[in-house]
């Protein structure tokens, strides 16, 4: 005989619904339901109505939920259950620790597109590396069995006015400007990241939807880097015609091909903007414009890095050799997941 996963009872005006038991009825509700992540679910969406940290909600696990926040919290777990994204739920996202704002207006950041971060932060820190300091040359070992001599009263006053010999490292020199475009900015997650943790860039931001870059902007303001993120409405590359060469062009483009589509997860097909997930049979349209027409744009020895999907990269690592570029590489993923193509300009 068949039967139905049992839902646990939802909370009601007559039960003392205390943080614990919140928690416990959302997270096995989710479990049963096949929800991702169902604890950290369960701790997002109560912190986010108790408008506490999740910390808080094992501090305070006897804590009554008010009326309002009960039926608050009811009204997120229907939409929940209906695979909605906890970030659109919240409106918030997380990415390279930023609390970005999230919604319907462009895709939800990733931790994939953390390695294009990660990889241009490194290469920048190594550009900008300090040379070491010169060693201390001793010309004749010390006899560490001889005593050591009383210094005389001259040798004692001056010593009090002397500093220490030193052989300090190096002011670090000012890192030399350096210019990143983001194309298919989306809610503008790379270009806010680098922007923070890249005093010096100057970057450009594009995307063809005019919604995703309004959220772009709210996010570089949020995070004070607005005055430094220029946010141009275009078609890829285009929106940088006349610019001087970039160091930088980063992309996340569309790139789910049509016969992975079907297997997409609910959460992401039903709710996300298919405009900017969904992009050829094979999905690589707009990887391929980015590898043909991005090196005419790019500083000698500055680089292309374009986020894809692992079942195209070889294909599209193919298609950058037949177009020029030396010794294409792919950079795996937190998954493991071959997820980005890095082209060098030589």
């Amino acid at each position: 005989m068949t039967t139905t996963p049992h839902t646990p009872q939802a909370p009601t005006n007559q039960d003392p619904w205390t943080t614990r038991r919140l928690l416990q009825w959302m997270s096995q509700t989710f479990e049963q339901r096949g929800l991702d992540s169902p604890r950290l679910s369960a701790e997002i969406l109560l912190s986010h109505v108790l408008e506490c940290e999740r910390l808080r909600l094992y501090m305070e696990q006897d804590r009554p939920a008010s009326p309002a926040e009960r039926e608050t919290l009811r009204d997120l777990v229907k939409r929940a259950l209906n695979h909605e994204p906890i970030q659109y739920l919240t409106g918030e996202a997380r990415f390279f620790g930023l609390d970005l704002k999230a919604d319907r207006r462009a895709l939800i950041p990733r931790p994939s597109t953390e390695t294009i971060l990660e990889h241009v932060l490194q290469s920048d820190r190594r550009a900008n590396a300090l040379p070491e300091p010169d060693p201390v040359i001793q010309t004749e070992a010390p006899d560490p069995t001889a005593a050591d001599p009383e210094p005389s009263d001259h040798e004692q006053t001056n010593a009090e006015h002397e500093s220490p010999p030193a052989h300090p490292r190096p002011k670090a020199p000012a890192p030399d400007p350096i210019r990143v475009a983001d194309i298919c900015t989306g809610s503008g997650c790379i270009a806010v990241a680098l922007a923070k943790n890249l005093p010096h860039a100057q970057l450009i931001a594009t995307d063809i939807s005019p919604d995703a870059l309004a959220l772009a902007e709210e996010n570089a303001e949020r995070h004070a880097v607005a005055d430094r993120i220029d946010l141009r409405e275009g078609d890829l590359l285009a929106p940088l015609a006349g610019e001087a060469p970039f160091n930088w062009i980063l992309a996340n483009p569309p790139y789910i091909p049509d016969n992975e589509w079907d297997a997409v997860e609910p959460n992401v097909k039903d709710h996300e903007p298919h405009l900017a997930l969904r992009a050829s049979p094979d999905g690589l349209t707009f990887v391929r414009t980015l590898i043909e027409r991005a090196s005419p744009l790019l500083a000698e020895g500055g680089s292309l890095m374009i986020e894809l999907a692992d079942a195209t990269a070889a294909d599209a690592a193919d298609h950058a050799r037949a177009h020029g570029w030396t010794n294409p590489v792919i950079l795996k993923d937190h998954e493991g997941y071959d997820r980005v193509l890095l082209l060098k300009n030589s």
